[in-house]
């Protein structure tokens, strides 16, 4: 049903773009973005988050090649390695809501940061929670079923990667841009 995955990221895709799309409007009707009072974010985490979403792309293939080659030893390991950046993303994403140096209720520019950041961050925790329930069944009944569902995963994981290189334009370049 690689059809319906390729729908939801049309329709996911559809609410990143208009979040974007808010931002970028925000930014040019807002005269100071950020805020005077208020610093861009620290490019630290967001950058290091980001290196390690795209080096994810790298199990990520190697797992959907494992997927399509029924090579179920593969498919374990490279769902636990993929879990693995996932958690590391995830953790590094808390320290990244704690470097927006703003609060989400303060203004416009704190609203959309954490908007985008946390909208982000959901996708990732539905995408990795997705993940740990199948290495989990891969572990125990891998039938072939679920060599497609984490085919199908694995083409979600590149959209999640893949939205965030704009998004993270937004958030860490936009309040740079004057």
């Amino acid at each position: 049903m690689w059809w319906a995955t390729l729908g939801f990221i049309v329709i996911e895709g559809a609410m990143f773009a208009m979040l974007i799309a808010t931002a970028v409007y925000l930014r040019g009707v807002e005269p100071d973005w950020p805020p005077n009072t208020y610093a861009p974010p620290d490019l630290f985490w967001g950058t290091l988050n980001t290196a390690i979403l795209l080096a994810s792309v790298v199990p990520n293939h190697l797992l959907k090649k494992a997927t399509h080659a029924l090579d179920l030893r593969g498919v374990q390991r490279w769902l636990l390695v993929q879990n693995g950046f996932a958690v590391a993303f995830l953790v590094v994403r808390a320290f990244e809501f704690g470097a927006l140096g703003v609060r989400w209720d303060s203004n416009a520019y704190g609203s959309i940061a954490w908007f985008v950041l946390g909208f982000h961050t959901l996708h990732l925790l539905t995408d990795a929670a997705e993940s740990a329930v199948l290495t989990f069944w891969m572990f125990q009944n891998p039938g072939p079923r679920r060599f497609e569902d984490v085919s199908e995963e694995c083409i979600y994981w590149d959209f999640v990667v893949l939205v965030w290189l704009p998004l993270y334009a937004v958030l860490y370049w936009l309040p740079r841009w004057t």
